[in-house]
């Protein structure tokens, strides 16, 4: 129970200064002439998603998450804090290389795209972005990449707990098209440009710049692209691009295509574990039967 209050108590301490920073972003927009930047049917459809990832992924932290990640706990290192900053600095780096590969699975992964897929169906760039999250996420597992690593390392799961909502705390000020402090700083961290370039749907935009807080995981795994080098950033999905400002179908219509092209593909299983781009032979050989011929 206390970790679904702790999770409220998230809503409403962060959720208060994240609805201020886009109002004070809108507004912005509104007195520089380009009022399209925001629609304020979608800002409400995206906070409403927010909140309900939130509320879910409290309670499921309560019922299961750190449950298992006491089970997990007794595997690892059982690592014990000794020194104060040194063991901050650790966690911090774990939780963050942790995020990292979560990240990176859930776009390689079709299974855990499933839960992320509403967050780049954006097709504006703007701090109400950052708030459309998917419920579905506490189902799919996707969260293990990002628990077990912490939880084999051994550090206290209230920690882990901190360390993560600071961790997508910092995350909200990436989504943002006007001018940042931290894009300063994009040599180490993670900076508004470089996350822009993480929502392009343009060949080269795709599957880059999957850091949290720091960018150094992206450019020694070679996932990091600068945005002078991106081109023009197009948001939004490359196909299924849903026009809807339906909160509950924006976060489960991923779910039905994946079944869908699963009873397509004769069953094939390896639509679960491909790419969301991925497409068996069967179905790639009808698609082409309906490609109109060229003149």
């Amino acid at each position: 129970m206390s970790d679904v209050v702790h999770a409220l108590m998230f809503i409403v301490l962060f959720g208060g200064l994240f609805i201020s920073v886009i109002a004070a972003e809108a507004y912005y927009w509104h007195k520089k002439g380009r009022p399209e930047m925001y629609s304020f049917k979608e800002t409400i459809t995206n906070m409403m998603m927010g909140a309900s990832y939130k509320i879910v992924d409290g309670i499921a932290v309560a019922l299961f998450i750190r449950v298992f990640f006491d089970w997990v706990y007794q595997f690892g290192f059982q690592y014990k804090p000794v020194h104060g900053i040194f063991s901050l600095i650790l966690i911090f780096l774990v939780v963050d290389a942790s995020f990292y590969l979560c990240h990176f699975m859930m776009h390689k992964v079709r299974w855990f795209w499933t839960s992320h897929v509403t967050h780049h169906s954006a097709e504006r760039m703007n701090y109400s972005t950052a708030l459309r999250q998917n419920f579905t996420m506490v189902f799919n597992g996707a969260w293990l990449f990002w628990w077990v690593p912490v939880a084999l390392v051994g550090f206290d799961k209230n920690w882990v707990t901190i360390a993560i909502e600071l961790n997508l705390a910092y995350q909200f000020f990436l989504h943002t098209e006007t001018r940042s402090p931290l894009d300063k700083f994009g040599f180490i961290l993670n900076t508004p440009s470089h996350h822009r370039v993480h929502h392009g749907s343009r060949p080269a935009q795709i599957d880059t710049n999957f850091g949290g807080v720091l960018i150094i995981w992206d450019k020694l795994f070679g996932t990091f692209v600068p945005e002078e080098k991106a081109g023009n950033i197009t948001y939004g999905l490359t196909e299924r691009q849903p026009h809807s400002l339906n909160p509950f179908f924006l976060q489960v219509h991923e779910w039905a295509d994946m079944f869908k092209d699963f009873k397509a593909s004769g069953y094939d299983f390896r639509v679960f574990v491909k790419g969301p781009g991925w497409k068996s032979d069967k179905v790639a050989e009808a698609d082409n039967k309906h490609k109109p011929l060229a003149n």
